[in-house]
């Protein structure tokens, strides 16, 4: 008999959600995964596969037998289980019957607490199929998804109905039950292609290499790997036909491989005349009403042709292919009646009408927030340009919103200023303006495209901070993974905005122009929590500061921890500051770096300790050379520090702090800082004193991790 079994468990259901089933996958093998090791069962490797009919978790290389185990429990202490002659007492009876062992088969074993008795019992491994009947229908039941639905008497939620199980371990069923539905060796194929091939009562299944030859040649291609190749095959050679290339959209790729169990691609068509239309429009069209791609050539217009990922493969695909074509055509009339009708009202004209509209409850209407936004778009282009990027950022801000009011957008939410910038081109305005609007929602995702403006790039900032900040003073603040406004995905364009832009913006200013102009609309401020408004916006940002330089930038936590909190609050530029980490995180890297940190942070210990205001450094009260040459270097090195500080040259002022290491451990080696003489000593700390000051207007060094500190 082989030393290892295999394990297939199948779970059919009714058609789920594409969104479901990639999710469902991942916590089926990590639930598998919890399961095998929460039972001392090796196992070569795990699988996952799945289509909107079946989850399948694959799992070869299995023990056939648990690992015994030793386990271990402590009772009552050595005083209460026997008595003064050494007999055991009823507390020692009753805890060796409660554990199942014979009282003459407890140990005494020292404690930090004393002596106490242990009873050691020795459990002998289950077989596979044992652990599995009991493990399995648990793993089932801890599924979760997005959303879960009852469907019988059991009470048991899915995601949709489950309608079969197959269980096998080493070819023989395991007869587990979940939901009213018990596992035998029936899996079934394509709802339509695979009952041509055995009708409706489903094929019968062996083993793991069986079940995946069968349920191929019953039209389902269950491992999702091969599914998105076929998929992107199809895409490329029948694009290729159409003199064009697929637009690169990887979650509508996603969506296909998830929707399908067969998948066979077909190549439509609809009337060029539609291409008049912004290709946004038809491209959101075609994606979110029926899941098309589409199709461009080589300068990037969009061709009229679509491509549709269907769930069948038939000899003539010409009715399917007319079906597709004649619902998208009706789909795409509709687009095009409401992109006619929204451009009979000018943009500007649909700005009052944002009155009616409320933002949310706590912060007003629409056009309220259009008014702060322009204010804080007309402040932020105050600090980067001239006054005609102020006129530009103010006119892109009064008519931002409007397309919210619109039909395409209502239509296609997701077009939201893209449409915007369209209108705002028909109704004459600059260029400028147009681009700007077009770009505010601009990155859409933590890691999408910036705004190419500087005008987008204000409107963008103008918004979010406005959304920040009004979200907070109203108490509405992300906490654990509620996120409901998405105020980090803000924070993070944020971050991501000024840093890669490189705009030089005082930040704490900025958050304050925001919190005046929501005081000027007497919005109305949440219960105090023990923070002030600013200091929790700014800390919210400097989170992200912390999440984009480690995942984006790779910087260590305690170089961005030295920085940001020896920041002024009161003037924060991120890009000034990004460099300063930058620039630390490179000098870390120099093996006189550390050695340097930890006389420093001697220095930081002794004047933090003492609480020491700096005083004038008296060279008349040295008694060391020591001293002297360290008083030296700090007053040669300033003038170099302050010239590259100054130019924002920061390698090169961290290059005046690192020469410093040979005086400081000099100091440190010949100097007895607590002298008798309390001048003295009074005079050292001071020295010590201007060393922590010159170190800690770079950054908080004491915040750097190194050995030895």
């Amino acid at each position: 008999m082989p030393a290892t079994t295999e394990l297939l468990l199948e779970i059919g259901t009714e058609e789920l959600p594409y969104q479901f089933v990639a999710p469902g996958l991942r916590a089926l093998q990590e639930g598998a995964e919890t399961l095998l090791n929460d039972a001392r069962l090796t196992y070569g490797g795990i699988r996952t596969m799945g289509t909107p009919r079946r989850l399948v978790l694959l799992i070869e290389g299995l023990a056939r037998q648990q690992a015994s185990a030793v386990k271990e429990a402590m009772g009552p202490s050595k005083a209460v289980a026997f008595d003064q002659s050494g007999q055991p007492t009823r507390a020692a009876i009753g805890f060796a019957a409660g554990q199942g062992v014979p009282v003459e088969a407890l140990q005494v074993r020292q404690t930090p607490k004393g002596d106490y008795l242990f009873a050691i019992k020795q459990e002998k491994g289950q077989a596979v199929t044992a652990v599995l009947m009991q493990a399995l229908p648990q793993l089932l039941s801890k599924l979760s998804f997005p959303k879960a639905m009852h469907w019988n008497q059991t009470g048991v939620r899915f995601a949709r109905p489950v309608r079969w199980l197959v269980a096998l371990c080493g070819g023989k069923v395991l007869p587990i039950q979940f939901a009213t539905i018990k596992a035998g060796n029936l899996s079934q194929g394509h709802r339509v292609l695979g009952a041509k091939v055995t009708g409706t009562k489903g094929f019968g299944v062996k083993s793991i290499a069986h079940y995946l030859k069968e349920i191929e040649r019953h039209s389902v291609i269950v491992d999702q790997d091969r599914r998105r190749a076929m998929i992107l095959e199809q895409l490329a050679s029948l694009a290729k036909s159409a003199r064009g290339h697929v637009h690169q959209d990887d979650e509508l790729l996603e969506q296909a491989v998830y929707m399908v169990e067969y998948p066979h691609t077909i190549l439509g068509s609809f009337k060029p005349h539609y291409l008049a239309l912004p290709k946004e429009i038809l491209m959101t069209s075609m994606k979110e009403h029926q899941g098309y791609f589409s199709l461009v050539d080589s300068k990037g217009a969009l061709l009229p042709n679509f491509l549709a990922v269907t769930n069948m493969k038939l000899t003539n695909m010409q009715l399917i292919r007319e079906g597709n074509e004649r619902v998208l055509a009706a789909r795409l009339a509709d687009a095009k009646f409401f992109f006619d009708e929204d451009r009979k009202t000018l943009l500007a004209d649909r700005v009052a009408k944002q009155l009616a509209v409320t933002f949310h409850q706590k912060l007003g209407s629409l056009h309220q927030k259009t008014q702060r936004v322009v204010a804080m778009a007309a402040h932020l282009a105050g600090q980067l340009g001239d006054d005609p990027l102020i006129h530009d950022c103010r006119r892109a801000a009064e008519l931002s919103k409007a397309d919210l009011l619109t039909g395409i957008v209502g239509e296609f939410p997701t077009l939201q200023g893209i449409m915007g910038g369209e209108y705002a081109q028909h109704d004459g305005e600059p260029a400028a303006v147009s681009a700007a609007i077009r770009e505010q929602y601009l990155p859409r995702a933590m890691e999408g495209e910036l705004p190419e403006s500087l005008a987008g790039k204000v409107l963008s900032l103008a918004d979010r901070l406005d959304s920040i900040a009004g979200f907070f003073l109203v108490g509405l603040v992300p906490s654990g993974s509620e996120d409901p406004f998405a105020l980090r995905r803000h924070a993070t364009a944020i971050v991501r905005i000024l840093i890669e832009s490189r705009l030089r913006l005082n930040l704490a200013q900025a958050v304050r122009a925001a919190q005046e102009g929501l005081a000027q609309q007497n919005v109305m401020a949440a219960l105090p929590t023990g923070k002030g408004g600013a200091p929790d916006v700014i800390g919210f940002i400097f989170e992200r500061v912390r999440f984009y330089g480690k995942s984006a930038q790779q910087l260590r936590d305690d170089v961005m921890e030295a920085v940001l909190k020896s920041a002024d609050r009161q003037s924060i530029d991120l890009t000034d500051l990004f460099d300063k980490m930058q620039s630390l995180q490179q000098m870390t890297r120099r093996a006189e770096f550390d050695p340097l940190i930890v006389g420093f942070k001697r220095a930081h210990r002794l004047t933090d300790k003492e609480q020491w205001d700096r005083k004038p450094v008296d060279s008349g009260l040295f008694r060391e050379a020591a001293e002297s040459a360290l008083h030296e270097t700090v007053q040669s090195s300033h003038a170099a520090y302050a010239a590259a500080m100054r130019g924002g040259d920061y390698g090169q002022a961290l290059d005046v702090l690192v020469r410093m290491k040979g005086p400081i451990d000099e100091f440190f080696n010949a100097v007895m800082v607590n002298a008798d003489d309390p001048s003295v000593r009074g005079n050292r700390l001071s020295l010590l004193k201007t060393v922590d000051d010159l170190f800690m207007s770079f950054a908080d060094f004491s915040q750097i991790m190194v050995q030895g500190t």
